[in-house]
């Protein structure tokens, strides 16, 4: 009577559960099995796939306010007031400071005028970024829809000119197109410029404002010498250096002066795009929401499943009961089940999640509206510390939200249930 109690519990409980799980072909239990384990199949599913949608479209999102910002940005500190005024003195001694500080990947220069590009039909008032040699073109050279865009010149005027694929359909213009510039803040002046090439970013901020000239040619329509710049544009090595080097940056640079006197002031991509961060941190919100729901179909349907198989196998308890199981032996057999069956569904999610994570990175498929979420299509980005850790999460919780209901295994009365049919 006590044949259990003296073999060891994990051979004993594995054995039973793979044997009762093989042979799971009850009314109840077949369709039960089947349905808990699509329940952790498709939770794991949408899990993953959720994760991964809302991480690649914020690095998409990160990649292109940086492609055409920069981590850090160091201006005067007046800039807010009178920003053709305010100006910083990019000299040797201030770029050797600024490049000096540990993990600052590159420095660029670059100063900004307001103006207006006008056609026979339409007008456009535009910042005019002027850009120099130093200037990492990559991001711009990838989101380029039309054109080319050669190194710009901080010491002539080449006259030529990047606008944004919104821009140039309201404006009606193509690569090769000449265009008059109007400015007005010194007195009206008019400077000519050809299309040299077309980008697209999506991102209203930066298609619908900005455009891109010489560095030499917006200091000359500011009024400034080959120093005198609206600010430098900071780089860090990586992404996750973000928070160190900013560090390092406030200690070392910010509010100090530059050769003239002008006070710097140093300002992360977060606090200068704070609305578009701002959007992005909501968008955490729902993976949350998502994982919590999916979690709790998972759950749901396996208690459904164990309850379904305990009750139909309620004979074969008793039994084992009556040759010397304790309730914690027979408790252990169905979460072995349990966890059987959760394996299954987890390796099915997983099959099913990356499958559709390569395919919609290979097709982009699923298509976005870019003037609502700023990309065309559903990016991806796959994880797979990640996604580990969404598994092991799932086994855990599941199993021991599981541990409540297989309680009911000590509720059963061997000597009624061996006699139930």
């Amino acid at each position: 009577m006590t044949i259990l109690r003296k073999l060891p519990l994990g051979g004993v409980c594995g054995g039973l559960a793979a044997r009762m799980a093989a042979t799971a072909r009850g009314k109840a239990s077949r369709p039960a099995v089947i349905v808990a384990t699509a329940g952790v199949a498709i939770g794991l599913a949408v899990m993953i796939i959720t994760v991964s949608v809302i991480m690649g479209f914020k690095g998409t999102i990160r990649e292109k306010v940086v492609g055409l910002g920069s981590h850090f940005t160091a201006t005067n500190v007046f800039m807010g007031h009178s920003p053709q005024d305010a100006y910083i003195i990019a000299d040797d001694s201030l770029l050797h400071v600024v490049g000096s500080v540990e993990g600052v990947a590159h420095v660029e220069r670059y100063a900004e005028t307001q103006g207006m590009l006008k056609t026979d039909s339409d007008f456009c008032g535009l910042a005019f970024r002027g850009i120099g040699s130093d200037y990492d073109l990559s991001y711009l050279q990838q989101s380029l829809v039309a054109g080319s865009i050669e190194q710009m010149s901080d010491s002539t005027n080449t006259r030529r000119l990047l606008i944004s694929q919104l821009v140039a359909d309201k404006l009606q213009l193509s690569v090769d197109s000449t265009v008059y510039a109007y400015f007005v803040d010194r007195g009206i002046r008019v400077r000519k410029f050809t299309v040299a090439g077309i980008y697209q970013t999506h991102i209203a901020l930066f298609d619908e404002t900005l455009c891109f000239i010489d560095l030499y040619t917006a200091q000359r329509l500011n009024s400034w010498t080959a120093d005198q710049v609206t600010g430098l544009q900071i780089n860090a090595r990586s992404i996750n250096e973000l928070e160190a080097v900013d560090q390092r940056l406030l200690e070392q640079v910010n509010h100090g002066a530059d050769s003239q006197g002008n006070v710097v002031l140093i300002e992360n991509v977060y606090e200068n795009y704070p609305s578009v961060f701002s959007w992005l941190d909501l968008l955490d919100i729902n993976v949350w929401i998502i994982l919590a729901l999916m979690i709790c179909v998972s759950a749901f349907t396996m208690t459904s499943g164990l309850l379904i198989l305990i009750l139909e196998r309620a004979q074969t308890i008793g039994i084992l009961k009556a040759i010397g199981a304790t309730n914690a032996q027979v408790r252990h057999i169905f979460l072995w089940i349990a966890t059987r069956i959760i394996g299954r569904g987890l390796i099915i999610g997983n099959i099913i999640a990356l499958a559709l994570i390569i395919i919609q990175d290979a097709t982009h498929f699923i298509a976005l509206d870019a003037a609502s979420y700023y990309v065309s299509y559903a990016p991806m980005d796959l994880n797979w510390w990640v996604i580990a850790a969404i598994n092991i999460a799932t086994l855990a919780i599941t199993i021991a939200v599981l541990l409540g209901p297989s309680h009911l295994v000590a509720k059963i009365n061997p000597a009624r249930s061996i006699k139930f049919e």
